[in-house]
């Protein structure tokens, strides 16, 4: 039997954690599109006191229990009668065969009556990945019905390379492009033009790390209209935040 096989068979995670949530908002009409599960301490303490256990031993693991708790949670909190997504972060190098390593989160998502067409994928590069192995998950999750999305985009180590070969559904620009972009005229350009190929490749855009009205204001003027942020609001643990009302920010600035 292989290592990656191994992997799968005997991970073991002896972390405690759990999630909190923090919604994307359609800021055209004020709806929660998605709320991102994101790893936090037992009792909710931040991401890095749970990350800082990880490693290539318990990662697999780790990557696993993630999904289960993302859904199982979600499951209790959402109204079943409407469509907000539930995007759920995963580790490509802990996913050894696609098929194989999503077993346990399709048989979570039955067990909870979690539908599948709600669940996004997204992941970060955020350490130097197999382009071909990133590739056949995407492709694979797309086949299974999954949305998929590139998370911190414009930060990672592929991003131009990967879109040239797989557009996903959604792209999440990094938060150092949005930081300030209502009074920097470099980043303001760089987004512009960003959204503008996003569009001709017929992915949807979203901003996260908005923090200010401001921001917000240009954001909406160039056309996006997907937003994560503390703007409005922050990751609530193990409950769902109600985001403010974005026309209500919007009007406050000239």
């Amino acid at each position: 039997m292989s290592k990656q096989c191994e992997g799968c068979r005997d991970g073991r995670l002896d972390v405690p954690f759990s999630m909190a949530f923090q919604p994307i908002v359609d800021i055209r009409t004020g709806a929660i599109f998605a709320h991102e599960a994101l790893v936090r301490g037992p009792t909710g303490e931040s991401a890095a006191t749970v990350l800082n256990q990880i490693d290539a031993e318990n990662r697999y693991a780790f990557d696993q229990e993630c999904r289960v708790k993302a859904i199982e949670l979600a499951s209790t909190l959402y109204d079943p009668g409407d469509q907000v997504k539930l995007s759920i972060n995963f580790m490509p190098n802990a996913v050894y065969e696609p098929r194989a390593c999503i077993r346990l989160t399709l048989a979570t998502a039955t067990k909870t009556g979690f539908p599948l067409d709600r669940i996004i994928f997204e992941f970060t590069e955020n350490e130097k990945l197999d382009t071909k192995h990133v590739l056949h998950i995407l492709r694979t999750y797309r086949e299974m019905g999954f949305k998929t999305a590139i998370d911190d985009f414009g930060a990672g180590h592929a991003g131009l390379a990967l879109l040239t070969q797989f557009q996903p559904d959604i792209v999440k620009l990094d938060m150092d492009m949005v930081r300030g972009i209502d009074i920097d005229p470099v980043r303001r350009t760089i987004v512009k033009h960003t959204l503008r190929m996003l569009e001709e490749l017929d992915v949807v855009p979203l901003c996260e790390g908005v923090e200010s009205a401001e921001e917000l204001k240009v954001l909406n003027d160039l056309g996006v209209f997907l937003i994560q942020g503390y703007v409005l609001a922050r990751p609530s643990f193990q409950s769902l935040a109600v985001p403010v009302d974005p026309h209500t920010l919007l009007t406050v600035v000239p």
